[in-house]
């Protein structure tokens, strides 16, 4: 069977009047330009309505027996695994990724709804003491209808973290990805879950614009809002939440620090070094966007990284063997290409790359780099390692921490040093001796700072807390006596 066949990808959206015709978004490969099919594109006023449909969906969901969702996601989980080959071809092609990051993405989805498949028999609550003759209880309860707003850069799994565990627990979700990955991030997971079972209406699928996003935030009918994106998209999405009462996680960008400790291996510091900031064309929120190198390696580690730099090949993932693909658009690129030059002409040097070829981004080493530098200062979101010296392990903490972001550091060298400064620098996630790129969907993912508002993902303890709302609930054996 093949499961993402354009003809079956959503041509009218929920409750729409056949006489409407739906306006179509080409999905375009940005390696090549090729067209690869049209989806359908929803309004605002589709997505009232599917708040609207959700709801009525979501009661019979959540009076299902646990087992019963449960075996919805374990399935999900098998047919993620079944069609791997299918989906992660539409994640090279429609979002520029290598085949092994789209594998990566494909093995995570599938593990994402394997630990889902564990919260519908998860413990929903506590036994309270009470002074009152009675039991007390506070228990877990689906929120309702979540709205779900996914980027173009890991499309399936920043779709599905949220999706599989706010389905496990109940709730219906309105899923808004980003339109250049709707397939990757919208249409793989409607067909998948549709597949294995979840009921109709539980899962609606809404590709469209800012007016769309804002519809799935304002709709009266959803009570949380999962967001993954920039921090500038993530602020009005949280001021737009504040105004309507609608609880928002926020996960958002990150400028990340990798430390290099005097005394680390230095081919292995530049190996994980390159990793972090040219994974994915440097698109990920984790990247490596800082290397602080202490000032005894940091020549010898410009020199390495720049040679690793000028050896990475380039190019379309779909029909060669290259270490990087294209930049989601012209606009991404342009935006990267505009802060290298910026950063050179205030004093950067470029040690390696800092060219480009269509959307094909040359993996660029920028040395010299000083605070006030856009490279140093802004996240980037693209190949580009800029590197700076420290002296001394408080510089190096200062250094790390003056960013705005706190999404995620990483520490290489000595681990005592390392705990030192893991304890010292404000992060979401610390990795030592390991770049700053990495995921589980077991282990608590989340920033502080302008990186967002927390670990709202990962684990069946941020999962619960984010997908449910507390009620308080007692019992007594009868009617109790008032004084009226």
């Amino acid at each position: 069977m093949t499961l993402l066949a354009p003809d079956t990808w959503p041509r009218t959206q929920p409750d729409r009047a056949p006489s409407q015709r739906s306006e179509v978004r080409a999905v375009i490969a940005p390696a090549t330009g090729q067209h690869l099919g049209d989806v359908a594109l929803a309004t605002a006023e589709d997505a009232q309505r599917a708040g609207a449909s959700a709801s009525l969906a979501q009661r019979d969901w959540a009076a299902r027996p646990p087992a019963e969702r449960a075996a919805v996601l374990r399935r999900a989980g098998d047919l993620w695994t079944q069609h791997a080959a299918e989906i992660e071809s539409w994640i090279v092609r429609e979002a520029g990724s290598i085949p092994p990051k789209a594998a990566l993405e494909v093995s995570i989805a599938a593990a994402e709804c394997y630990e889902a498949a564990a919260l519908p028999t998860h413990p929903a609550g506590d036994v309270l003491p009470s002074s009152e003759q009675r039991w007390s209880f506070a228990r877990r309860r689906p929120a309702g209808v979540v709205s779900v707003i996914a980027p173009f850069n890991f499309p399936l799994i920043l779709s599905i973290r949220s999706v599989a565990p706010a389905l496990a627990l109940g709730n219906a979700v309105l899923l808004k990805p980003d339109p250049r990955t709707a397939v990757s991030g919208g249409v793989a997971l409607a067909r998948v879950f549709q597949e294995a079972g979840l009921p109709d209406g539980v899962l609606q699928l809404l590709v469209g614009g800012v007016d769309v996003g804002e519809a799935v935030v304002t709709a009266p009918e959803v009570r949380i809002v999962s967001f993954t994106g920039s921090t500038a998209a993530g602020r009005r999405v949280g001021e737009l939440g504040a105004r309507h009462l609608k609880r928002t996680h926020l996960e958002l960008g990150g400028n990340n620090a990798l430390i290099v400790l005097p005394g680390a291996d230095l081919a292995l510091a530049a190996s994980a070094g390159a990793f972090g900031s040219y994974m994915h064309q440097g698109q990920i929120c984790m990247t490596t966007g800082r290397h602080l190198v202490h000032e005894s390696l940091k020549e010898d580690y410009v020199a390495a990284l720049a040679e690793k730099a000028a050896h990475l090949p380039v190019g379309d993932p779909a029909s060669q063997q290259v270490a990087l693909g294209p930049l989601i658009d012209e606009g991404q690129r342009s935006r990267v290409h505009a802060i290298v030059q910026d950063s050179v002409a205030a004093g950067a040097r470029i040690a390696a790359g800092g060219t480009y070829e269509g959307l094909f981004y040359a993996p660029t080493v920028l040395d010299d780099v000083q605070g006030h530098h856009r490279a140093w200062a802004e996240e980037i979101f693209g190949p580009v390692a800029p590197v700076r010296s420290f002296a001394t392990i408080d510089e190096a903490v200062a250094l790390a921490s003056e960013s705005e972001y706190g999404l995620s550091l990483g520490v290489l060298g000595d681990v005592g040093l390392a705990m030192e400064v893991a304890d010292a620098v404000p992060s979401g996630i610390v990795h030592i001796n390991e770049q700053t790129v990495s995921d589980e969907a077991n282990a608590p993912f989340g920033g502080v700072r302008a990186s967002g508002t927390g670990s709202r993902f990962g684990g069946a303890a941020a999962n619960i807390e984010a997908f449910t709302e507390t009620q308080w609930l007692t019992v007594r054996p009868s009617i109790a006596p008032y004084p009226f």
